[in-house]
C-alpha cells in the first residue's frame, strides 16, 4: 500500500523556490546588469593615436567591480535563502483544515 504524505509536505515540493526567492534573483540579476552597464563605455574611436583615460576612473575601477560582486553573492543567497517558518502555524493550519 501506498504512504500518503501530508497536504502540508505536498504543498512545499511543489515548487523549488519561493516567490520571495524568484524577486530577490530578480534584483540580483539588475544588479549584475548594473554593473556590467558601470563597466562600458570611455572607448576612442582610434586607439593607436588616442589614448582615453576615462578608462581609469573611479566607476570603473571600483564601483562596478564592487557591484557585480555583490550582485553574484546575493544571486547565490537569494537562491539558497529558506523563509522561517514556525511548525505551530503550519500544524495548527492543516489540522484545522483536516477536521
Amino acid at each position: 500500500m501506498k504512504k500518503q504524505t501530508p497536504a502540508s509536505e505536498m504543498r512545499n515540493s511543489a515548487m523549488a523556490l519561493d516567490r520571495r526567492n524568484y524577486v530577490m534573483i530578480l534584483c540580483g540579476i539588475a544588479a549584475i546588469i548594473l554593473g556590467f552597464i558601470l563597466l562600458s563605455g570611455g572607448g576612442s574611436e582610434d586607439p593607436a593615436t588616442q589614448f582615453n583615460d576615462r578608462m581609469f576612473s573611479f566607476r570603473r575601477l571600483y564601483v562596478a567591480p564592487v557591484l557585480l560582486l555583490a550582485g553574484f553573492l546575493f544571486e547565490i543567497f537569494a537562491i539558497m535563502y529558506r523563509p522561517k517558518t514556525s511548525e505551530t502555524g503550519e500544524n495548527a493550519a492543516t489540522d484545522t483544515k483536516t477536521e
